[in-house]
C-alpha cells in the first residue's frame, strides 16, 4: 500500500484529473491516503481536494507531509499527472523486491517528441516517483 503526496498551487483542474486517476487504486486498497500540500493556492484547489477526500496541508515543509503519510511507500505526483491502467501491479512488484526509488516513465508509444524534449519536456513528477519514506525524508532534509 502507498500514500500519495501532491504539491499544488492554483491548479484545481489538473489536481482533479490526478485525483480521479487514483480512484481505482483507492478502491482496490492500494492507495491508503492522499495528501495535497498547498503551496499558496488562492482559488478552488482546496475544494477539489476536500471533495476528493484528500488531506489538505497548508504550506509547511515537505518533511511534514512525508511524516504524516500512513504508508512506508510514497508516490509523489504533480497536478495533472494521470496514471495509466495497470500501474498498480508493477508498482507492487517493485515495492516487494526493491528498496530503491522508481520513476514512472512513458511507454515508447507515449514518449514525447524530440522537439518537445528540447522545449523542456514534462515535469519529472508528472509521471510519478515511488520512493520509500526513509529515503524521502533523507532527501527532504537536504
Amino acid at each position: 500500500m502507498i500514500s500519495v503526496i501532491i504539491d499544488a498551487e492554483n491548479e484545481p483542474v489538473d489536481l482533479a484529473r490526478t485525483l480521479g486517476s487514483l480512484v481505482p487504486a483507492a478502491v482496490e486498497g492500494f492507495v491508503r491516503d492522499v495528501t495535497v500540500r498547498d503551496l499558496g493556492s488562492t482559488d478552488e484547489t482546496r475544494k477539489v481536494c476536500d471533495h476528493a477526500g484528500a488531506r489538505w496541508l497548508e504550506g509547511g515543509e515537505l518533511s511534514e507531509a512525508i511524516k504524516s503519510a500512513r504508508c512506508d511507500w510514497l508516490l509523489f505526483l504533480a497536478p495533472g499527472a494521470r496514471l495509466l491502467d495497470g500501474w498498480i501491479e508493477p508498482a507492487s512488484i517493485h515495492m516487494q523486491k526493491q528498496t530503491s526509488p522508481a520513476r514512472f516513465t512513458r511507454t515508447r508509444a507515449q514518449k514525447i517528441s524530440l522537439f518537445a524534449r528540447f522545449k523542456g519536456g514534462p515535469d519529472p513528477l508528472a509521471e510519478g516517483l515511488l520512493i520509500h519514506r526513509r529515503q524521502a525524508l533523507s532527501l527532504a532534509r537536504q
